[in-house]
Parts: C-alpha cells; structure tokens; sequence
C-alpha cells in the first residue's frame, strides 16, 4: 500500500490526466468522462488533485517523523546517559506531554503558532518523539547497567569515553 502511494507521488506528472494548476470552467462538475471524480469550487480535476497531493503527504510524513526520530532518540539517550536531574527534567516533561490528548493539543498549538507546513511537522513531530523518547530511555538504561558499562565506569572513564584521570 505504501509502496503505491510513493509510485504514485513519484510518477504524478505521468499518471494524473490534467496538470496540477490547470483549471477548468465547469465549478462543481459530477463525475464524468472527462473528470472521473468530478472537479472542485475553482474547476480543477479531484483526481489529478489527489494524486499530487500524495507528493504533501509523503513529504510531511517523512519529515514529521526523521525530526521525530531525530528528538526522541538523542533526548532519550542523553536521559539516559546523564541521569540524575536531567533525566528527572526531561522524563517528567515527557509524562506532562504524553498525558494531554495528542491531537487537541496539537491543534491548540497549530491555533497559536499558524498553521503552516513547517509549524505542523515540528508540533507533530515534539509529540510524537515522547514515545520514541521513551523507548530509547529504557533502552539506553538497559545498556548503562550491563556489565561492561560498570567495569569502564570502575576503571575511571567518563560519559564522554575518555579516561577521567585524562579530564
């Protein structure tokens, strides 16, 4: 399904009937020959629409969830890693987030930041990295306690894996 979604988005030129701007002087028009889902209040092609706006969708998606990814993972390793206050901080801001409705906040935040593409990929993606956050806490902690992580911590190294007599 996926996979068809991105041929679609990558091949729109070929397979969409019309051109993304072209506009026709049928507003409203039914379902036709000529327009197979019929055309929208301006007069462009429902379908040549949908399918170049797989190309947005694709993007969006992408992008919300590499900065996802990007956040949850590097915030939730450092918690793990540092301990201590940060992990406190940084655990309990993430309980805070993860306890109020993902889509009404999201969509108080799009109401006072506006509602462009670039506000509605970093809102989604902030919500969406607590999971992810989450996740590589508790699997960066699983790592911290294995043994060889506590022989390097008795011989002296550091989180930053050099020697601590070397600081």
């Amino acid at each position: 399904m996926i996979l068809g979604y991105v041929f679609v988005a990558v091949f729109a030129h070929w397979i969409a009937p019309y051109g993304e701007t072209q506009v026709f002087s049928e507003a409203f028009a039914p379902w036709s020959q000529e327009f197979k889902l019929g055309t929208d209040q301006l007069g462009r092609d429902m379908l040549t629409r949908l399918i170049y706006g797989a190309r947005n969708t694709i993007a969006i998606a992408v992008a919300t969830t590499l900065l996802s990814f990007a956040v949850g993972v590097s915030l939730g390793l450092l918690a793990a890693l540092y301990r201590g206050w940060l992990d406190q901080i940084l655990s309990r801001a993430v309980d805070v987030l993860m306890s109020i409705p993902s889509l009404i906040f999201a969509l108080v935040l799009l109401t006072i930041f506006g509602s462009s593409i670039t506000s509605l990929i970093v809102i989604i993606a902030l919500l969406d990295s607590t999971r992810v956050f989450r996740l590589s806490r508790a699997v960066g902690l699983n790592v911290a306690v294995m043994e060889y992580v506590e022989v390097a911590r008795l011989r002296g190294e550091g989180p930053k894996w050099i020697s601590a007599k070397e600081i």
